[in-house]
C-alpha cells in the first residue's frame, strides 16, 4: 500500500471540501480549487479528515492513489496558506519590475524580456531585497512552473554565478581557463 496514499488528509479550520461526481472543490481563505480525480481511487470525508482508497492492486490504481493523495493535499495547503517560490536575481544590472500581469526582466541581454505572469500566479519584489522574486499563488504546480520559467530566461552560470536562481540553490562553482593554466 502506498505509504502517501493511506495518510489521512486533515482538514484545517475554514476549509470546506465538497465531493460530487469524481470532482473534489476546496474552498478556503485564499481561494477555490477543484479536481477532478481518476475513478481508480474512491475519495471519501469522513468528519474533518479526507480518506483516499484505491480501486484494486494493479499497478494504475497503486500510481494513483499517491498521486491523488499529494494532489488534494496540496489544494488544502494552498487554499488555507498558499504556496511561494523565492527567485534571486544575480549579475551587475540584472532588474525586474512587475508592472500589473507583466513582469520585465532585465539580465544582462541586449532586449528586456517581457513574461506574462498567468491568472492565480502573484509575481512582487521583495521588500527589503531589490533583487529577490516573490512569485506566490494557490495552485503549488503554477507556482512552480512560473517560477521555473522566469529562471530559465537566464539561468545561473558556473564560473560568475550569474543568473536567475533560487533563494536557497547552490550553484556549483567552476574555475576559469587562468585557474586551470594557472595549476599546470
Amino acid at each position: 500500500m502506498s505509504r502517501i496514499g493511506k495518510v489521512p488528509i486533515t482538514i484545517p479550520a475554514g476549509v470546506q471540501v465538497t465531493l460530487a461526481n469524481r470532482t473534489i472543490k476546496v474552498k478556503g481563505a485564499k481561494g477555490e480549487l477543484s479536481y477532478a480525480y481518476s475513478p481508480l481511487v474512491e475519495v471519501t470525508q469522513e468528519g474533518d479528515k479526507i480518506v483516499i482508497k484505491r480501486n484494486g492492486d494493479e499497478k494504475e490504481p497503486r500510481a494513483f492513489h499517491g498521486l491523488t493523495r499529494a494532489l488534494i493535499n496540496n489544494m488544502v495547503n494552498g487554499v488555507s496558506k498558499g504556496f511561494e517560490k523565492r527567485l534571486q536575481l544575480v549579475g551587475v544590472g540584472f532588474r525586474a519590475q512587475v508592472t500589473g500581469k507583466k513582469l520585465t526582466l532585465n539580465v544582462g541581454f541586449s532586449h528586456p524580456i517581457e513574461y506574462m505572469i498567468p491568472d492565480g500566479v502573484k509575481v512582487e519584489m521583495d521588500k527589503e531585497d531589490k533583487n529577490i522574486l516573490i512569485v506566490s499563488g494557490i495552485d503549488r504546480q503554477m507556482v512552480g512552473e512560473s517560477a521555473a520559467q522566469i529562471r530559465k530566461f537566464r539561468t545561473p552560470e558556473p564560473y560568475k554565478g550569474k543568473g536567475i536562481r533560487y533563494v536557497d540553490e547552490y550553484v556549483r562553482r567552476k574555475a576559469g581557463k587562468a585557474a586551470a593554466k594557472a595549476a599546470a
